[in-house]
């Protein structure tokens, strides 16, 4: 498959229009046939049906099975009606139809479906490429730089950097990223590859020492959403390109194991995920990137599941993160239900559990002394949105230096990913003199 295909926007220009209006034309040409007084009620009477399914599917998903962990919006519940309603619209038709008819409906079934798919991805920004909705994208290996930057205290990087650093001739105008393998020496930890994403300033001879995210997605998932999904290497080349090539560096490791996996970044028969991602990815930083060393330098974020962990982990160890990014994290890790989450997550210990949430940790940990919460959530997020709320009044009661902001008009989806990231990159930045 070409590339130029593989690149095909899916919920921005023209393909979604095109869709839309292609289902349109066989709606209108499907509600013709002869006599319309005889086959048009039999085929609305499908398409109510096929609506009601629709929407009995989506609240089945959504609040019975709570297949994706987040509630559907009202948008998403539409498209889920409108799809599966003009599937039955088309079946309805099929019944002693000519057979270009059978042919058109049997088409336009396929149509009516891809029409809906479009629609629920435009709401929640999952598959911004065909490329990324087959799995398929073009991050390589990454080759990471040999030369070594000349040590500088950094208090002074701090406060100098964004004054003291000159761009060099020939600097690339855009970072890069590629996949890693961050070995699990301690944990022993099933991790997938990470990503890295080095800024331009860090792609020339004697770059200086960055700030660093270790940047968690959510679950199901991988560390490639961040980047095909969250839009993430684009909004931080925007970020670089504004500021001399300056950018942090930013690690994506597998907290996961597996898309549909939820170790729920502790230490359990579930894997290792909390010693993986606190010294085993530390570790590896440390030794292979030209990062700042100071814990004022560090940042742990990531969405969803992803923010859970960050507040998780940035709680619980704060001698090595100053700065927690938590975009639409939840109150408390859980994995299925609570007895499974009690049971495979804290050995079935209650009090285990109860003392791994967020806002335990964070009173267990007080005062936070030079520590910033950064927390996001989508204004219409009906199921993440209070807790964070109570999470981000828990560490602004706990010491942190709070920012919490919600993003307008998006809910539990990658259109509130991107707000952050837009929103939340420059408020590290100015944090770390960037």
């Amino acid at each position: 498959m070409s590339q130029q295909l593989l690149d095909l926007r899916l919920e921005t220009g023209p393909f979604p229009i095109v869709v839309y209006a292609l289902a349109l034309v066989a709606l209108v040409v499907l509600a013709t046939r002869r006599p319309v007084r005889r086959w048009l009620p039999v085929q609305l009477i499908g398409g109510v049906a096929g609506a009601g399914v629709g929407l009995v599917l989506a609240w089945l998903v959504s609040d019975v099975w709570n297949s994706f962990g987040v509630a559907l919006t009202p948008i998403t519940r539409l498209w889920f009606a409108l799809g599966v309603g003009g599937i039955g619209f088309a079946i309805a038709g099929l019944w002693r139809a000519r057979a270009w008819r059978v042919v058109l409906g049997s088409a336009s079934v396929f149509l009516f479906a891809l029409a809906g798919a479009i629609g629920v991805n435009v709401d929640v920004a999952e598959f911004p490429t065909l490329g990324s909705a087959l799995g398929v994208n073009s991050i390589t290996k990454l080759t990471l730089p040999a030369s070594t930057p000349t040590p500088i205290p950094a208090s002074t990087v701090i406060e100098t950097l964004a004054q003291s650093w000159h761009a060099p001739a020939g600097m690339p105008k855009v970072g890069t990223v590629g996949s890693v393998t961050i070995p699990a020496t301690i944990s022993h930890f099933a991790a997938r590859s990470a990503l890295v994403y080095l800024p331009p300033a860090a792609l020339v001879a004697g770059a200086p020492r960055l700030p660093v995210i270790e940047m968690l997605s959510g679950q199901p998932g991988a560390p490639s959403n961040l980047i095909t999904s969250g839009a993430m290497e684009a909004i931080l080349d925007q970020f670089a390109a504004a500021h001399a090539g300056l950018a942090p560096i930013v690690v994506i490791p597998d907290q996961l194991g597996a898309p549909q996996l939820n170790p729920m970044c502790v230490d359990s028969s579930l894997g290792n995920s909390e010693t993986y991602l606190t010294q085993d990815v530390p570790n590896w930083i440390t030794h292979h990137l030209h990062v700042l060393p100071a814990r004022a330098d560090w940042a742990i974020g990531g969405f969803s599941q992803g923010g859970t962990c960050s507040i998780q982990l940035g709680a619980k160890f704060h001698g090595l993160y100053g700065n927690i990014f938590d975009i639409s994290g939840q109150l408390v890790p859980f994995r299925t239900s609570l007895a499974v989450t009690v049971a495979q997550g804290f050995g079935g210990s209650p009090a285990a559990y109860a003392a791994a949430a967020p806002v335990a940790l964070l009173a267990a940990g007080a005062p936070y002394t030079d520590t910033l919460g950064v927390f996001f959530v989508g204004q219409n997020d009906t199921r993440y949105g209070a807790a964070a709320v109570t999470v981000s009044n828990a560490a602004r009661a706990a010491g942190m230096t709070v920012h919490y902001e919600q993003s307008p008009g998006t809910a539990h989806d990658w259109h509130t990913v991107q707000f952050a990231l837009r929103q939340g990159i420059p408020i590290l930045a100015a944090r770390w003199g960037l």
